[in-house]
């Protein structure tokens, strides 16, 4: 399904900025801040990796479990991090517990990761680039079982095709929700079935674009009254943007760490 240009990139609403300023005496981070104005950092390097060796890095590198509420030893990540004013970190126990995958697909040319586009008339974070996934039902049982449900809810993917790899950090969001990101392998050949009044369309972007930091551009707008910056990674047309965006740097970061 072709959307129009506007529809298409889920550009988030408001004025947006590239450029942008630390306040005064946040020197250290003003010249990281600078090194990173692009997205893209000298020291970053981008990772260029086959399916198997995807696999083997992301079982070495991303956690065995799901973070757990509460966890001290795990640090949420999230829309409040890098911001130009400080952010207070929102309270995990009061955010709303969500799920997504972050499948990736096996193709001759070079593994791909699954995305969707949201549904145009939804009536929150319309027409945005997003991961299968969703809010979790009590009767789910774990982040696993919410992100298979939403998926198959979504775009008709069977869980049968679907092998989980670990799991990032959770991902803490300005619109309040605690989303624990599920990495897998989604095994070829499988058809999907979108549900078009969640989802316009399912596509797939290169994982060696997504794992690349020179694409990691870094944005921002004002939001509520305050200036908020998030990763954006354009890709022919689409926005990736925001929480996406940032779970997709987080990625970046857990493998090249």
């Amino acid at each position: 399904m072709i959307c129009s240009r506007s529809a298409r990139c889920g550009r988030p609403k408001g004025r947006r900025c590239s450029a942008w300023q630390w306040p005064a005496g946040s020197t250290r981070r003003c010249r990281r801040a600078r090194s990173k104005a692009s997205g893209f950092d000298v020291n970053d390097q981008a990772l260029n990796l086959s399916t198997e060796a995807f696999a083997k890095l992301a079982r070495e590198r991303l956690r065995a479990e799901p973070p757990a509420l509460g966890d001290l030893i795990a640090r949420p990540r999230g829309d409040h991090e890098n911001q130009p004013q400080p952010v207070p970190v929102p309270d995990e126990k009061r955010a709303v517990p969500a799920a997504v995958l972050i499948g990736i697909v096996p193709r001759q040319a070079g593994p791909t990761v699954l995305l969707t586009q949201r549904a145009a008339a939804l009536r929150n974070h319309s027409a945005q680039v997003a991961f299968p996934g969703g809010r979790v039902d009590a009767v789910d049982g774990s982040p696993v079982v919410t992100a298979l449900r939403e998926t198959e809810e979504e775009i008709g993917l069977s869980r049968e095709r679907i092998r989980t790899l670990g799991f990032l950090d959770a991902y803490l969001t300005g619109t309040g929700y605690r989303i624990v990101p599920v990495v897998a392998l989604i095994e070829p050949p499988f058809s999907l079935a979108i549900n078009h009044h969640e989802v316009d369309e399912a596509f797939e972007t290169p994982l060696s674009f997504l794992l690349d930091p020179a694409n990691h551009k870094r944005e921002g707008r004002e939001w509520k009254g305050h200036f908020r910056t998030y990763y954006a990674m354009p890709f022919e047309g689409r926005y990736i943007w925001g929480a996406t965006a940032g779970m997709i740097r987080n990625l970046y970061e857990r493998l090249a760490g």
